[in-house]
């Protein structure tokens, strides 16, 4: 126990010294090409100064991507630390005027040898504790005759609890500059906060319309299921007891009444059914688009209901079956709570955006927050990265406009 607390400093401190002595070696490169033109000899004149000064710094910013990949391959070697690249503009002018790669000459230029610096210093440090915590090993290497001559017990022993003292500064100030060495080449080598942002979202708006594509496959496949398994035996039960009621006309009245109701259940079975996989995810709608589909809608509505689609080019499978959604529900919630005496639907497709609004004469006085059908509405148009508004005066009109985007 006491020892695994007197070890502690040091776990970890040896892969933080290895890091810090390979960042010291890989500064090696550019400061020698920054300081060459500077050597014994170098320039006087004004032209040759600035030469010296612009030539060495060009070289600098073409290796720029050379000396970051090299330094995070260090940290991911090292360390443990992946640093991901920032994404690259196309073009060398692009890539001249972009923020990332400025911050990484500026690494190179500035951060990077002061890093190197504080590391050389934790390496020094290093070494003269070492020296010192074993001063007792090192005097027996001393011939005899000298031995008395250069050492002191007592200073001997100040100068090893000393040494004993540094090596333990030495690992912390190791991993403190190792760490600050990885945030760091994070902040100036990887991606800015903004681009990490940009990433998240991507990736999230990625992972979310596969989750949303996921599930309108998955809808699809129980709407087959239970149109080609359970609806088809519905539909064979009843086909079986209306040939028994045809069939058998000498049965008991019990019997034959048992027959009829039976039947006449197996049809309102096969009704509910097929409203249910209707629901789910109409076949027509993914074998002849919306226009079918959705008259469908307005030729089962208890009210008139006007649609108008123009599509020239279908929108992607999600997308119709949410826009198919919309209009189902919208028109459900209008047959429900409206009083309306007739409904307009408009389906359009506009560049990138698909339009769809469905708007009736009825009392109006909708409220989406309400907690009522149009609450789901708005959270499967939200789920696509659609807007869902409404307007809905007490008195009416009601106009509900949805905007989709075609491609997700």
């Amino acid at each position: 126990m006491q020892s695994a607390f007197l070890l502690r400093p040091f776990r970890g401190a040896g892969r933080a010294a290895a890091l810090l002595a390979v960042g010291a070696l890989a500064q090696l490169p550019p400061l020698l090409v920054l300081a060459l033109p500077w050597l014994p000899g170098g320039p006087t004149q004004v032209l040759s100064v600035l030469a010296a000064v612009l030539v060495p710094l060009a070289a600098l910013v073409a290796a720029t991507p050379l000396l970051s990949a090299a330094q995070r391959a260090r940290l991911r070697t090292r360390f443990g630390v992946d640093v991901p690249a920032p994404a690259r503009a196309g073009g060398v002018q692009p890539w001249l005027r972009s923020e990332a790669t400025w911050r990484q000459v500026r690494y190179h230029l500035v951060v990077g040898p002061l890093l190197a610096l504080a590391g050389l210093c934790v390496l020094l440090l290093w070494t003269a504790a070492g020296v010192a915590a074993t001063t007792y090993v090192w005097i027996w290497a001393v011939p005899p005759e000298h031995r008395y001559a250069l050492t002191d017990v007592v200073q001997d022993g100040y100068v090893t609890a000393a040494g004993l003292a540094a090596l333990y500064a030495a690992a912390r100030l190791a991993t403190a500059v190792a760490r600050l060495d990885a945030r760091a080449a994070a902040n100036r080598l990887g991606p800015s906060r903004t681009e990490q942002l940009a990433r998240r979202v991507a990736d999230l708006t990625e992972r979310r319309a596969e989750v949303v594509a996921a599930t309108d496959a998955e809808r699809r496949r129980i709407e087959r299921d239970l149109h080609d398994g359970a609806q088809q035996r519905l539909v064979s039960l009843a086909v079986n007891l209306g040939l028994a009621k045809a069939t058998l006309p000498d049965l008991p009245d019990d019997a034959r009444k048992v027959i009829d109701e039976a039947h006449r259940e197996a049809k309102d079975a096969i009704e509910e059914l097929s409203n249910l996989v209707r629901g789910l995810h109409p076949a027509v709608l993914e074998d002849r688009g919306l226009d079918a589909a959705l008259s469908g809608i307005a030729e089962r509505a208890p009210l008139p209901v006007r649609l108008t689609v123009d599509l020239p080019q279908r929108p992607s499978p999600t997308i119709e079956a949410v826009a198919y959604f919309v209009v189902s529900e919208a028109l459900a919630n209008v047959v429900k709570h409206a009083r309306a005496s007739r409904a307009d639907v408009s389906v359009e497709r506009i560049g990138e955006i698909l339009l769809v609004v469905v708007s009736d004469d009825g009392v109006g006085g909708a409220d989406s927050s309400g907690g009522t059908g149009l609450t789901g509405l708005a959270k499967r148009v939200a789920s696509v990265d659609g807007t869902f508004s409404i307007n809905s005066p007490v008195g009416g009109p009601t106009v509900v406009t949805v905007e989709l985007p075609c491609a997700l």
